[in-house]
């Protein structure tokens, strides 16, 4: 397996380069056969009283992107949680892919109540009198891959095991650029461009 390790705001010592490497093999021990490249990005916040520590790994498995993300106050817990969540996701794809092959035409359901909801904190407002909130110049950041024509199904799928809200495909019938997303309240819904 090809191994990219990244770092960000931190320098990439051997041992947490040995640490990433151990914890990712054990991870795709059991997918090693579709598993050809693995890239990491671990970064820690510019801020020291957040503390927050971040491992994103990102796996090619037979030309499927499947990525997990994961942020704790400690680096080695994050490298440790997104691993878990990788294998996790990897054997859901991987049963997925083997229902796809041998079910002769059943197609696999959804898991109700299997969405994630996030948590939001409160504020308290005495700390916020006077103050503006002031939110730092966003950088941009570009991202390439390949984009094989696929139905509604499959991105769907890939939208499930890229862990993000959205996902941007091409739509095998029109050939068309189109965009599957997780909506609020449950279920997914499709962004197309009107002609």
């Amino acid at each position: 397996m090809k191994l990219l390790i990244h770092g960000r705001n931190l320098e990439i010592t051997p041992a947490l380069r040995t640490y990433t490497q151990t914890k990712l093999e054990r991870a795709i021990h059991h997918f090693g056969d579709v598993v050809r490249e693995a890239d990491v990005h671990l970064s820690v916040a510019r801020n020291p009283r957040v503390p927050q520590q971040t491992a994103e790994v990102t796996v090619f498995a037979n030309g499927t992107v499947i990525r997990a993300q994961e942020r704790s106050e400690n680096l080695y817990a994050s490298i440790d949680l997104a691993a878990g969540k990788l294998c996790r996701q990897l054997r859901r794809w991987k049963d997925r892919h083997s229902d796809h092959h041998h079910s002769h035409g059943h197609r696999a359901s959804i898991t109700p109540g299997t969405e994630t909801v996030s948590a939001e904190s409160q504020v308290d407002e005495s700390l916020l009198k006077g103050r503006e909130a002031e939110l730092p110049n966003p950088g941009v950041r570009r991202k390439y891959f390949s984009m094989p024509p696929m139905s509604l199904d499959e991105a769907r799928r890939q939208l499930d095991l890229i862990d993000h809200d959205f996902y941007l495909f091409r739509e095998r019938d029109s050939d068309e650029l189109q965009v599957i997303y997780h909506r609020n309240h449950g279920g997914y819904g499709v962004i197309q461009a009107r002609n």
